[in-house]
């Protein structure tokens, strides 16, 4: 084959290539339905301890224990309202024992959603799987850390309809002044944590995001959550939670795309589109990251491998032109 003719085809076939070759484009998850349990900022099967004082917006309740497990946390810290099964507990309860045994049951459900989700990308057990990540929508699953989770800041990035999911098939532990922060117009009500056995916050830490745990729920001193807390998500819904001057805001979604705060005081990073969170990718990191492990992506690999094959065999079969 003359010059003249491979030329152009090896052109032609170049360009395919680096067209196959491209990133694909993130596509985020189904949100994880909340069901009755999306009013309630703490929700737990075992009952809630405070040391004041705690900021609490949202609903509050606890089943299938007494109200009277409710200890220290009073009507004034609660913007939403206190829910118990019996006469028990603070004095502005309100007892509905049908309506906590339907919440509990729809954690329960959105826990088991969250849970056989197939994840994207998998951490293998190290320390610190999420500190320094900037993540894109997906479904994302890690196992145990030798001190903790996350250490430092994790930054979402993606739209306002973007889903998060991880899945924690150990424990969930986050190292004091850690930050989630959120860029593109990525929001907090889109983040859920299913966590397969207890979830621990550290202090002055700010987290975003619906915890759904298995167990227990244990923050330390003066942290922000932007999200819920629901504890016992098992079968038997037992699952205690536990806060120390503490603030959680049920997160709600914006109407519309647009600037969304950062995951509490603290945050170094705002939620701006375009703005100066950090790099805000607009398609999927095909890479491996730090201790993760991706399935290769297979139907590139063929293309690739077939473009070439095709090249070459143009190259030997067709016959040059007579001079």
């Amino acid at each position: 084959m003359t010059a003249s003719r491979v030329g152009p085809v090896a052109f032609t076939l170049l360009m395919l290539l680096t067209f196959l070759v491209q990133p694909i484009a993130a596509v985020s998850p189904p949100t994880v339905p909340l069901g009755t349990a999306a009013p309630f900022a703490l929700l737990s099967g075992s009952g809630i301890t405070n040391v004041p004082t705690s900021v609490i917006g949202g609903d509050v309740g606890t089943s299938p224990i007494t109200g009277a497990a409710i200890a220290g946390l009073t009507c004034a810290e609660v913007s939403g309202t206190i829910y118990t099964i019996d006469a028990a507990g603070p004095a502005c309860r309100v007892v509905d024992p049908g309506l906590l045994t339907t919440a509990k049951n729809a954690l329960t459900a959105a826990y088991d959603n969250a849970a056989g989700r197939t994840p994207d990308s998998t951490y293998v057990d190290v320390d610190n799987q999420l500190g320094g990540e900037v993540l894109v929508a997906g479904t994302y699953r890690f196992g145990g850390a030798t001190t903790a989770n996350l250490i430092g800041n994790l930054q979402l990035t993606g739209s306002a309809d973007d889903i998060w999911i991880f899945q924690a098939t150990s424990t969930l532990v986050t190292a004091a002044s850690s930050t989630i922060t959120f860029s593109g117009g990525a929001q907090a009500c889109n983040v859920f944590w299913q966590v397969g056995s207890a979830a621990t916050l550290g202090q002055d830490s700010s987290f975003a995001g619906t915890i759904l745990a298995h167990d227990d729920i244990s923050l330390a001193s003066d942290v922000t959550v932007d999200g819920r807390l629901l504890a016992g998500g098992q079968a038997n819904h037992e699952g205690a939670i536990t806060l120390i001057s503490d603030t959680i805001t049920r997160s709600t979604c914006a109407a519309g795309p647009g600037p969304t705060a950062t995951a509490g005081p603290g945050a170094t990073a705002t939620a701006a589109p375009g703005g100066t969170a950090g790099p805000v990718p607009t398609q999927a990191d095909t890479t491996t990251l730090p201790g993760e492990s991706r399935q290769p992506n297979l139907p590139v690999g063929l293309f690739v491998v077939l473009a070439l094959g095709i090249l070459m065999l143009v190259a030997t079969r067709t016959p040059s032109r007579p001079r």
